[in-house]
């Protein structure tokens, strides 16, 4: 049977899904769109040439009560009447007659009209409320949104595909669901959810329908490569990451439905589904990102239970989407081998309704016992590679000093004017990015304009202005990367940039915040004279920002004039010693060429609050790509700090080891001139 599959997979090495988007390398030539128009996305933050000032709760509801607008509490959005419907069109996503059909976000202010899918921001209700333009199209509707001109490729992938169970094959039908793991999940659960397989790609195919009854709006094609011996599945979304918010299994929910179990795989709704018969949902992009224009359609449900994967990072996001749900109402599953991701419970005869009983409330008093820790420490013991974080894949050994990238820790860089601060760390957040980490960049002292196409270079390791008919292709795969950009530019006050970033954690689910650099919102803070004092206060914003949100906040500080002779050392960052102090890693970038020439760039690890490995290792600067990589050629690449009187090298292609004074001319002279 596995004969008819390229490569000749074994059951033992299928991998789990991942939610990738892949473009449509997936599909056959036949079914890929024509070139695509060409059109902007308004993913920008707000601009601050005219601030925007962030709504509170308490100002929503007064605005409400003042125009004697009634409304109801709910727990992530206000309900009240929506004035972009007509009587006629007073129901809501299940059919049901309604008055209160206009939700409004409690964090942002954004509405949506569930009636008309009519959605705008908080300054368009208000023109809506009084009178300003035309309130029917104040908002975006459905009908004029962008994603329709993919309804033509929708309706083409749809129509070609058909139902598992009609395949003409026995054995093409059974080696799908071998594929899938669909072994057991029967035809009568994959007609209930309308799922479909399309052969030429050997793929799953996943609708979204539209809750107002306005017919298919996109699919999600879920397909199986091979790579060597193993089988890789990948997701491609019409339309694009970005506007797919399928909450799929949602044309089954009842308005009756008080509970809710939400999957970050559409398989594992199935499985919920059919062995338990609950509501389940399978959120549009998995574990990465939780849109809050899917709230609305979550605000009916009491208690809702978060089943999203069987790895750490499926649990951080958990926690996460909890806070933007209303944690009181929330319930995690903890991943472990015996609660693997629902599919594989059912694969595995596991007791579903005993996993779902021991799901954990995400809400606890600030004061808790070791007791309510044990289970995630044990998690964390278990799993030391996923406690450590995200692995840079550009940087080997700064994978082999940090162990990875952590959420919630503060990131102090430094380096001497010139030496490319901004090219490396730009690459360095851009590794992350690609992985899947969101991330928002903040450059006060570049455009973003040249930020990113500095990053489009990187991105594509080439020259693009020397092959422009490649553009669109790299763009294209650059623009679905998770990644987003402040439009500030100068000066700017710590408070504007903190409720920006809470915003963009909020909205976009943000995981790494970069801020290129402090100095530049020196001069907006009026608390004090001395600039020491409002550094120290800005540092410790951001730790408590990243802290609080679990977000991860790499802050980009220029150092003290120190002698061009000297290396740069944890104490040369520009202040007090506040900001080495309150980071959990520095890093410093150690530029020689000023001095000997070119080729003398090392990254210094000077602090690591994770394990405590500190060191030095050398970059490699290649000017076409705007890259740094690791010397391909290199005995003695990485040294680790052994303790504060001394180096102590790595074991070279002798066996010996070395050890060298700190802070010696011989310590970096050591290292091989790439």
């Amino acid at each position: 049977m596995w004969a008819l599959l390229q490569g000749g997979y074994s059951l033992r090495t299928l991998l789990p899904l991942r939610g990738e988007w892949m473009g449509w390398r997936g599909l056959p030539r036949s079914l890929v769109p024509g070139p695509p128009r060409r059109r902007y996305r308004k993913e920008a933050l707000p601009a601050l040439d005219v601030p925007v000032l962030p709504i509170t709760t308490t100002e929503i509801r007064q605005y409400l009560r003042t125009h004697g607008i009634p409304f109801q509490d709910g727990h992530s959005c206000l309900r009240a009447p929506s004035p972009f419907a007509g009587a006629s069109h007073h129901k809501d996503h299940v059919g049901v007659a309604t008055s209160f059909n206009l939700f409004i976000d409690k964090t942002t202010g954004r509405f949506l009209c569930m009636a008309s899918l009519a959605e705008g921001s908080w300054e368009d209700f208000q023109a809506s409320v009084e009178g300003r333009g035309d309130a029917t199209k104040e908002g975006v509707l459905l009908s004029e949104a962008p994603e329709a001109v993919n309804s033509e490729e929708v309706r083409r992938i749809w129509d070609r595909a058909i139902p598992l169970w009609e395949l003409p094959d026995p054995q093409e039908a059974q080696l799908a669901r071998v594929m899938f793991g669909l072994s057991k999940v029967t035809d009568d659960t994959l007609k209930r959810f309308s799922v479909r397989y399309l052969r030429p790609a050997r793929s799953l195919v996943f609708p979204w329908f539209s809750p107002v009854g306005l017919g298919l709006r996109g699919l999600k094609v879920v397909g199986a490569e091979g790579q060597g011996d193993q089988v890789h599945y990948v997701e491609t979304t019409i339309p694009r990451p970005g506007a797919y918010h399928n909450l799929f299994g949602l044309p089954l929910i009842n308005r009756r439905d008080v509970e809710v179990v939400l999957t970050s795989r559409e398989l594992d709704s199935l499985a919920l589904n059919q062995s338990m018969g609950l509501p389940s949902l399978a959120l549009p992009r998995g574990i990465a990102c939780l849109p809050p224009a899917l709230l609305p359609y979550l605000e009916q449900f009491r208690r809702i239970v978060l089943w999203l994967g069987d790895d750490l990072r499926s649990w951080e996001a958990a926690k996460l989407f909890a806070r933007k749900l209303n944690p009181k109402r929330c319930s995690l599953v903890r991943p472990g081998d015996q609660q693997p991701r629902p599919l594989e419970a059912l694969n595995r005869g596991l007791n579903l309704s005993r996993i779902l009983r021991s799901a954990l409330p995400a809400w606890h008093k600030s004061i808790v016992s070791f007791r309510q820790l044990r289970e995630e420490v044990l998690g964390e013991l278990s799993n030391v590679e996923q406690a450590a974080g995200v692995r840079w894949s550009r940087f080997p050994d700064l994978n082999r000093l940090l162990k990875g990238h952590r959420k919630g820790e503060l990131t102090v860089f430094t380096g001497p004017t010139g030496s490319g601060k901004t090219t490396f760390i730009s690459e360095y957040a851009l590794d992350l990015c690609t992985q899947g980490v969101n991330t928002l960049w903040g450059s006060f002292e570049i455009s973003n304009v040249r930020l990113a196409r500095v990053m489009l270079t990187q991105f594509a390791v080439a020259r693009l202005e020397e092959q422009l008919d490649k553009y669109d292709e790299w763009a294209d795969r650059f623009e679905d990367l998770p990644l987003y950009f402040m439009t500030f530019h100068g000066q700017q006050s710590i408070r504007t940039v903190i409720d920006t970033m809470q915003h963009a954690v909020y909205v976009y689910d943000i995981c790494h915040v970069v801020i290129d650099n402090l100095q530049f919102m020196m001069g907006h803070e009026q608390l004090s004279t001395d600039r020491i004092a409002a550094q120290d206060y800005i540092v410790g914003a951001f730790r408590k920002f990243a802290t609080d949100n679990s977000c991860h906040v790499t802050l980009v500080i220029h150092p003290r004039k120190e002698d061009d002779d000297k290396e740069l050392q944890t104490a040369s960052i520009f202040g007090s010693a506040k900001a080495s102090q309150e980071a959990d890693n520095v890093l410093i970038l150690q530029d020689r060429k000023l001095v000997t020439g070119p080729g003398k760039r090392y990254l210094q690890v000077s602090k690591n609050r994770f394990d405590g490995d500190v060191g030095v290792f050398p970059l490699e600067f290649n000017k076409s790509s705007l890259t740094f990589s690791v010397p391909p050629k290199s005995k003695t690449r990485l040294k680790k700090i052994k303790d504060d009187n001394g180096l102590v090298a790595k074991k070279s292609s002798s066996g010996k080891k070395g050890t060298v004074p700190q802070n010696s001319e011989m310590c970096l002279d050591q290292i091989p001139n790439p």
